[in-house]
């Protein structure tokens, strides 16, 4: 090939220009058509977004709570023995621990023998009750023949047929007589008034034989709370060791019930605008991801969480700053279809399904009004048999 010869022609070259047009073409169409329906998107997909954005009210400041009884002994003492060990299973009744139980054994013998120390007396005091009455009988019997005789030798005295001797004797035997009859009186009504003022009352009845079975009693409770016991189902915790000694009232473990879980789930006030009793509730716990939970909400809080702390805020003096606050809402877990575990402070994430819808505004109401009317209309046009 000489320097003089034309070069080839390349691709390019020979092209009438048809290929670039036709993308230019097909830019300006899809141009086009972002233009006029991406601005048409992002106002129904903000439409909806503002529609429904009002009817879930979500919360990761949840978490779950069951039952927890601290478990104190009725009774002071040293603990004997612990039947349980820490994170087991008890069931409600089941002994955790028991004290040592000799001086509860002890003060329940002394009880018991007080008891029929008591009902003894009483059984006396009835008996003596008895005698002295009889006493009584008797006495008044002497009293009134030594009245008799004494009015007798008075007569035979005025006579001059007795002796001054013989009529003083005569008196002195009355006297003695009727006082016998008052020492006896006074008797009787003491041991009446230790009877409680009916000699025939049952033993049973008595209130002195009612005290002493109350002590009997009483140290037969205090021998059996000995053996302190689980409230309900659930898993000891903070189980003790032998050998401590421990005062009534004071906690000494605790018992966390496994079943009847539910969630404390805290919102914020403002998120609370539309939440009722009873709406469902979804609930995610962090330990599963993965799995859900349904709910529903039982009840909110009549008062606010720092309504509860040891130093509630005190806004009426000093500087004030506004802070949400925010309000304990109680969730029932409906479902355990996955049989997992829930423990006590496991950290939950909960979402209300609220039911509330935002309206639209006037222009956009108005126009749902009427495609829905126009809706309505060719549906009972299709449905309407021909004639």
């Amino acid at each position: 090939m000489s320097d003089t010869d034309p070069l080839p022609e390349q691709p390019w070259e020979t092209d009438d220009g048809a290929a670039p047009a036709a993308a230019a073409t097909r830019r300006r169409t899809l141009r086009r058509v972002l233009l006029t329906a991406g601005p048409l998107v992002v106002a129904l997909v903000s439409a909806y977004l503002y529609y429904t954005g009002g009817r879930y009210v979500d919360t990761e400041n949840a978490y779950v709570k069951a039952d927890k009884a601290l478990i104190s002994a009725q009774v002071s003492g040293p603990i004997a023995t612990v039947t349980v060990k820490e994170n087991q299973p008890v069931s409600a009744g089941a002994v955790l621990f028991r004290l040592d139980e000799t001086p509860f054994k002890l003060a329940l013998d002394r009880a018991k023998a007080r008891l029929q120390e008591v009902r003894s007396d009483l059984e006396a005091l009835k008996a003596s009750y008895g005698q002295k009455h009889q006493e009584l009988r008797l006495a008044e019997s002497n009293a009134a023949y030594a009245e008799r005789e004494f009015h007798r030798q008075s007569q035979l005295a005025h006579k001059g047929l007795t002796s001054q001797e013989q009529l003083d004797e005569t008196r002195h035997r009355f006297d003695v007589a009727q006082k016998q009859v008052g020492v006896l009186t006074q008797d009787l009504a003491r041991i009446l008034a230790n009877l409680d003022g009916d000699a025939a009352m049952p033993v049973e009845d008595h209130p002195r034989y009612l005290e002493a079975k109350a002590e009997r009693d009483q140290a037969a409770l205090d021998l059996q709370h000995a053996a302190v016991r689980a409230p309900f189902d659930g898993v000891a915790s903070k189980t003790p060791e032998p050998g401590v000694f421990v005062k009534a009232g004071d906690p000494v473990m605790s018992v966390v019930a496994a079943r009847g879980v539910w969630i404390k789930a805290n919102f914020k006030e403002t998120q609370l605008t539309h939440v009722h009793p009873g709406q469902s509730v979804t609930v995610r716990v962090d330990t599963y991801p993965g799995h859900e939970w349904h709910g529903r909400v039982t009840s909110i809080s009549q008062a606010t969480g720092a309504e509860f702390s040891i130093l509630p805020p005190q806004n009426a003096s000093g500087n004030w700053v506004k802070v949400v606050q925010w309000i304990p809402v109680r969730v029932a877990i409906d479902n355990r279809s996955q049989d997992l575990p829930l423990r006590a402070g496991m950290s939950t994430e909960v979402t209300v399904d609220t039911g509330y819808q935002r309206p639209l505004p006037g222009a956009v109401a108005r126009v749902a009004s009427w495609l829905d009317e126009l809706v309505r209309v060719s549906q009972a046009k299709d449905d309407t048999p021909p004639s």
